[in-house]
């Protein structure tokens, strides 16, 4: 059952609190004495408020996967889903408790099929709070306002919603209940999920690409679980398009293999500075914030502070320099058994690993990074893995080595490490040019194909964003416009005003979902629009803070560009595009601003980063992105028409959607 207590309205007005509050205490489990306290009140005012309605049905603690929270209470009634949350004894209405009605709200109507195109309205009962004056309305999206009421009001919302928005047409609530919930997590939120005990079958989705996750979540455990059995040393590359999950599958591994006896203990690795203090700083934030719920339950229980909880993160989730730095400093076997590296297509080249080594105050031997870590997992006694997770066409800076080097430094010195991929690792975006048969000649290759993750996950109105955002960057217009013509739920829309772009995301947000502008790290002539990627962001604040604090992503003061987004994601984003990367004729110009002009590209690597820098900032948004590509200025030869007219009229030439200038900007 989805839900502590379910029943239809009269039964539920029949019943005695007492027998209901038993119910849900059943579920619950020890320590619920204040809950049993809040729920009285609770149904007190749903018995009272629900009187006049004769009908619908009525679930308490409804489960919402994946937040792992549960609704105070859903009603079914009049073909619309009502989703309330209760904050009993508060006087005012707050911002958060608001966002958190919505949360579940957005949750219902994403991700549980049998509320897909049922009106669902957001309640929130501040039982203290004076009368709130309602509207009642509906965003432009068709997600209703966030009705707002005290002790008295919530029948009256009731009925006047159902009144406005509701349906006539018989609504089988049995059905309902026993629809598929699909959820599709953020990367923090599968973290603090994973974090917290939940597995990756419970916060996603069951269906396509996520099928795909679970089977190859699944493939790389039973390898791991091979190489331990045959006390054998194994690499596994898992390859994926943007979004396909596979930091996901990663930290899905290392969650269940925190074993401090070392006899199969993980870490998550990443080169990705920006993704990993994120990571860190949320699951340390949900540390100390499930502590302090769980204290008002049982004082007793011992405090965590945010200096413990940091720590404990931070033996879970650890930066790729910090770990080989005590692999320099210490060079004992680690004590982890399981290396998970994400984006391990960005391992340093030896000329960069060497400038590591020099600063550790160690000797410089000229080896890459994949080399030194296969070494450093080497002095292991028996079993060890490593498993690499590979993102194809990511390769924005320099000095990275790319997938090639990885073989090169298994073939030279651990020939005898058992290497397992799938065919999909021959694709240009993983090999780089490079001969596939002279890249994986004299390895033990073992072939999986559930190795490779080919469908997005990430955008969840679509699975086709990453093919699409592919199609456009190789100048494929035929393709692009299929895929969008396709991607039904998910929203791209193009504009030259940058102020209609910014309304557009604070129209399109609701709830806690994140939105922000990202821009490629050189595009140093969006200035004029308030746009410097030279600033630098704390990408913690940037993905954490709550849009009243300008350090946060949904203030729109600060721009993340690449090197801070990759790996991470935004519900809604506005991708400023630059003159760097233009469409003329046929073809994309390579350019790099210089002083007071653009200057051509010319090195094949640059081009590929300036490219993969788009890819990167065109594929952040799981439910929609608007473009803006400015109209520059005659005047201003940094900035001519030209440089971006080109640009702007192949996106519309495919088709993406123009954004309708605002009436007051008319």
């Amino acid at each position: 059952m989805r839900a502590y207590y379910s029943s239809n309205v009269d039964v539920f007005r029949q019943t005695g609190a007492d027998a209901i509050i038993g119910t849900l205490a059943s579920s619950s489990g020890p320590n619920v004495t204040q809950q049993k306290e809040a729920w009285k009140e609770e149904i007190d005012i749903l018995k009272e408020e629900m009187a006049a309605l004769g009908a619908g049905h009525i679930f308490l603690e409804f489960t919402i996967p994946r937040m792992g929270k549960r609704a105070d209470a859903i009603l079914v009634f009049s073909g619309t889903i009502f989703v309330m949350e209760f904050k009993v004894g508060e006087g005012t209405y707050r911002t958060a408790d608001k966002e958190q009605c919505e949360d579940y709200a957005l949750d219902m109507r994403n991700f549980h099929e049998g509320s897909h195109g049922v009106p669902v309205a957001p309640i929130l009962v501040a039982t203290d709070a004076p009368p709130y004056d309602n509207d009642y309305g509906m965003h432009a999206d068709g997600f209703i306002k966030t009705v707002q009421v005290g002790r008295d009001g919530l029948g009256k919302a009731i009925v006047e919603i159902a009144r406005k928005y509701g349906r006539i047409a018989p609504f089988d609530v049995n059905k309902w209940e026993a629809s598929k919930y699909k959820p599709t997590p953020t990367i923090i939120e599968a973290a603090r999920a994973l974090y917290a005990g939940h597995s990756v079958e419970d916060i996603t989705r069951s269906e396509s690409g996520a099928e795909n996750l679970t089977k190859t979540t699944g493939t790389v455990r039973s390898i791991i679980d091979e190489s331990r059995r045959l006390g054998r040393k194994s690499i596994c590359f898992v390859t994926g398009v943007p979004g396909s999950g596979k930091t996901l599958a990663g930290l899905n591994l290392t969650s269940k293999n925190q074993d401090q006896t070392r006899a199969k203990h993980a870490v998550f690795l990443s080169g990705n500075g920006p993704l990993i203090h994120v990571l860190q700083e949320a699951l340390a934030q949900d540390r100390v914030s499930t502590n302090k719920l769980k204290r008002r339950q049982d004082p007793s229980r011992p405090k965590v502070t945010k200096k413990c909880a940091l720590r404990e993160t931070r033996v879970l989730i650890q930066s790729i320099g910090d770990f080989l730095a005590e692999g320099i400093k210490n060079q004992s076997a680690p004590h982890e058994r399981i290396v998970v590296f994400d984006e391990a297509q960005r391992a340093w080249d030896h000329k960069e690993m060497d400038r590591f080594m020099t600063k550790k105050q160690a000797e410089a031997r000229g080896i890459s990074q994949p080399e030194f870590l296969i070494e450093v997992m080497e002095r292991h006694s028996g079993w060890a893995a490593i498993v690499c997770l590979v993102g194809g066409g990511q390769e924005i800076n320099h000095n990275e080595a790319g997938l090639p080097e990885w073989f090169s430094a298994v073939r030279r010195r651990h020939a005898d490490w058992d290497v397992y991929l799938s065919e999909n690792i021959t694709d240009d975006e993983y090999v780089q040019g490079s001969s596939v048969e002279g890249m994986l000649g004299g390895l033990g290759v073992n072939y999986r194909p559930e190795l490779h993750l080919a469908t997005s996950i990430r955008s969840f109105r679509s699975g086709l964003v990453s093919k699409f955002v592919k199609s456009v960057l190789d100048l494929d217009s035929g393709s692009a416009k299929r895929a969008l013509e396709r991607m039904d739920g998910y929203e791209v829309v193009l504009t030259r005003d940058f102020v209609r772009a910014k309304e557009w995301l604070k129209e399109r947000a609701h709830g806690s979902e994140r939105y922000g502008i990202v821009a490629a790290a050189k595009s140093y002539r969006l200035k004029p629009y308030g746009i410097y990627v030279e600033l630098a962001i704390d990408a913690a604040h940037w993905f954490l803070k709550p849009p009243s604090d300008p350090r946060s992503s949904c203030s729109l003061e600060y721009a993340a560009t690449e090197f801070k987004i990759q790996g991470l994601e935004l519900d809604w984003a506005c991708v400023a595009w630059d003159a760097d990367f233009r469409h003329i004729g046929e073809r994309w110009q390579y350019k790099e601003f210089r002083g007071d002009k653009w200057t051509n590209i010319a090195k094949d690597h640059k081009m590929k980063y300036l490219k993969n820098a788009y890819r990167v900032l065109l594929t952040r948004a799981r439910q929609g992105m608007v473009i803006f590509v400015p109209e520059g200025d005659p005047d201003d030869d940094t900035r001519k028409s030209g440089f971006y007219d080109g640009t702007y009229c192949y996106l519309k030439d495919m088709g993406i959607r123009l954004l309708p200038p605002h009436a007051k900007h008319i």
